[in-house]
């Protein structure tokens, strides 16, 4: 093993430049591999994050305008949704419907004797908590299914206006009082959210408030039973066709109601970042392969400039498979050596990188885990057995007399 090492370095010190500045690009292109799929990592985090944060399992729909007639109605009808709609959808699609909810979103100040502040409502339904970014109650609780029985008037505050409202920090704000619309709320809890800044009210106490309008602008409907794309898109073709039978529109209009399925656009989205970590591999790979042509060129100067060390070693026994592990070996040490600098430099980066962004940032902890930079590192090994392999293929046609001979 000494042996081996002396070698390596004995033919880094034969090739200086040559060497350096093939072990520069071998260094660069492993450095871009480890920035580039840091980045992918950090795109994928934020992407499992907001899966975990929000029911991905859900679809929403929105109140549209007819653009095809239909059984005597003309185009640019408003469909209105109903509070009907929310009982109907669940009882004609019990297969893949598990819930129906809704929101009413308010306008007006919300402010306490203290401060105020210019941000609406929203009435919703407790399960809400699952689509939202309402990862920890600070204090107190949220909206819940007694809350819309009693029409009770309460709110749900984010901690970022609890401060503002009930200053200098939030202290007092759960159990304390604010005025909305002309009524009192009480708070019963205070979240934490990295970007949500709602206002939560029951969702039947901003209807009362809205003077019982039965219109509903949107829907949220959660699913069940769905495991894969055609699952999700089964589902939402169902409740298309259950609100055209209901709201009398053709099904085949998608300008009706839109519909945004969060479940299908999950999968297309992991399968798009599967194709971007693939698309990191190859670009990183194909940028190594330009440092790996240049290392079998300098194990190819090798090979030729110890011709006659190669013969006097072949001439007193030493076995072919013997040359061969030499060559690939030297090519594999050089290619990791250089390679090894271009992983520190790059997981160097990468921590700077997470450090600037933050824990906010739009992507989430970009930096290579121990598992990636062995796996880059098995990319360094392969890459350069390959790029000794040809050398050593030469050297072992080396005749043993020939190379005797050779000057």
């Amino acid at each position: 093993m000494t042996d081996l090492i002396r070698e390596i370095f004995q033919t880094i010190r034969t090739n200086k430049l040559r060497t350096v500045l093939t072990g520069i690009a071998v260094t660069w292109g492993v450095f871009m591999l480890i920035v580039l799929l840091s980045m992918a990592r950090g795109v994928t985090n934020n992407f499992q994050e907001m899966m975990v944060s929000r029911n991905t399992a859900s679809i929403r729909i929105f109140s549209g305008n007819t653009s095809i007639p239909y059984k005597g109605n003309r185009e640019g009808r408003r469909i209105r949704m109903k509070d009907g709609d929310m009982k109907i959808l669940p009882e004609n699609n019990p297969k893949y419907v598990e819930e129906v909810t809704s929101r009413i979103y308010g306008s007006g100040n919300i402010s306490t004797p203290k401060a105020k502040i210019s941000e609406s409502y929203t009435g919703v339904f407790p399960s809400i908590k699952q689509e939202q970014d309402i990862r920890t109650m600070k204090e107190g609780r949220f909206i819940t299914d007694r809350d819309l029985a009693e029409k009770a008037k309460v709110i749900v505050l984010p901690e970022y206006y609890a401060n503002q409202l009930f200053p200098p920090d939030g202290i007092g704000a759960c159990g304390g009082r604010v005025d909305c619309q002309g009524l009192s709320f009480k708070v019963v809890g205070v979240y934490q959210s990295n970007w949500n800044r709602s206002c939560y009210i029951p969702f039947t106490t901003a209807r009362m408030i809205a003077s019982d309008r039965e219109d509903l602008g949107t829907l949220s409907v959660a699913l069940k039973n769905v495991h894969t794309e055609e699952d999700g898109n089964t589902a939402e073709t169902d409740i298309r066709n259950t609100l055209a039978t209901v709201h009398n529109f053709d099904p085949a209009d998608e300008n009706a109601v839109y519909i945004s399925n969060s479940f299908t656009n999950a999968i297309k989205t992991r399968q798009a970042l599967v194709i971007l970590d693939t698309s990191v591999w190859v670009l990183g790979i194909l940028t190594l392969l330009t440092g790996i042509v240049g290392i079998s060129n300098i194990m190819f100067v090798t090979v030729r400039e110890r011709t006659h060390e190669i013969g006097i070693r072949r001439a007193i026994g030493a076995k072919p498979h013997k040359i061969l592990t030499q060559v690939i070996a030297e090519a594999v040490g050089i290619t990791l050596l250089f390679g090894y600098l271009g992983i520190v430099f790059g997981m160097i980066v990468t921590q700077i990188i997470a450090y600037i962004i933050g824990p906010d940032g739009p992507i989430s902890n970009p930096t290579v885990s121990i598992a990636i930079a062995l796996e880059v590192m098995g990319v360094l090994v392969l890459a350069g057995a390959i790029a000794g392999l040809f050398p050593a293929m030469k050297a072992l046609k080396i005749k043993p007399v020939e190379a005797l001979r050779d000057e």
